[in-house]
């Protein structure tokens, strides 16, 4: 783990009392690069973060405001990605031999993005070389598992709370993403693994609800939900999840991560679309336990 203390690795931000069933997890946003793994690295310090969602949990900050508490990351992504298997771990990565349940064969880790991923954007490689496959197997166990114990435990305490659950895990993506053979560029993509791990009507309503706000909105392509997605959400017992793409283009220049003059007001945005969707599920919410489409 290097330099980031246990306390430091990431934290739940919770709300004075919970007033609506949802919780928000933003995996991905974590910037605190612990010195040991920079040592490791063969990129600069700005090259490294290509990975990040960069400030996608101060974009829906207001959510404990709104009555959500909000599970984030303080590791970064490029040294550990909790959206995958707990073992997907590419063996050409490691010194010594992997255990025989890690997964080396998925697509993910073909692309250099396993649970230790080898790249960052624009297939740039992290490391110098090989390293102990220990240091892999310790940030799993020491990082990896309390995360989603703690992802876990919200989740199931606003289930036996509310009798429902919504899980909005929350990304961005790069500012030139399109639509595949499409010019298109959305402002946000919906994902529920095409309607498995949400209700319908939750998903039309979270695209609805965003539209209805002046942005671009599509369901599903290119991105239709990771690893937490897909584990966490389960409709048919009233437990849904949905994956939120931002185009990273609406408020951080990639370039520098400097923050664009229009980041107040998307933050703005998410907070009246949380309000909206936490109202439509409370509207509606006896539908929700429903089987997914």
């Amino acid at each position: 783990m290097g330099e980031i203390a246990e306390r430091e690795l990431f934290e739940v931000l919770e709300p004075p009392v919970q007033r609506i069933p949802f919780v928000f997890n933003s995996p991905h946003s974590g910037r605190s690069y612990p010195q040991s793994f920079l040592d490791q690295s063969r990129l600069d310090a700005l090259s490294i973060r290509r990975s990040e969602d960069h400030y996608v949990d101060e974009l829906f900050q207001n959510a404990t405001f709104l009555g959500a508490p909000m599970l984030l990351a303080h590791f970064p992504r490029a040294f550990l990605d909790v959206n995958r298997e707990p073992y997907e771990l590419d063996p050409r990565m490691f010194d010594g031999p992997l255990p025989p349940h890690a997964n080396i064969s998925s697509m993910r880790v073909a692309g250099g993005l396993g649970t230790i991923p080898r790249l960052v954007a624009e297939n740039m490689e992290i490391y110098r070389g090989r390293f102990p496959v220990e240091d892999a197997l310790t940030r799993i166990e020491t990082i990896y598992k309390p995360y989603h114990a703690t992802l876990r435990k919200l989740i199931a305490r606003t289930h036996v709370q509310f009798g429902l659950s919504v899980l909005i895990d929350c990304h961005s993506m790069p500012g030139n993403v399109h639509l595949p053979g499409s010019a298109q560029r959305p402002d946000f993509i919906i994902g529920d693994r095409y309607g498995t791990s949400a209700a319908g009507e939750l998903s039309r309503a979270a695209v609805d609800l965003l539209q209805q706000l002046g942005y671009s909105v599509v369901r599903n392509k290119p991105y239709a939900g990771g690893f937490i997605t897909e584990h966490y959400g389960r409709p048919t017992r009233g437990l849904h999840a949905l994956q939120i793409e931002i185009n990273r283009a609406l408020y951080v220049d990639e370039a520098t991560l400097v923050r664009k003059p229009g980041f107040g007001a998307l933050v703005a945005d998410l907070t009246t679309f949380i309000g909206s969707l936490a109202r439509h599920v409370e509207d509606y919410g006896a539908y929700l336990p429903l089987a997914a489409e």
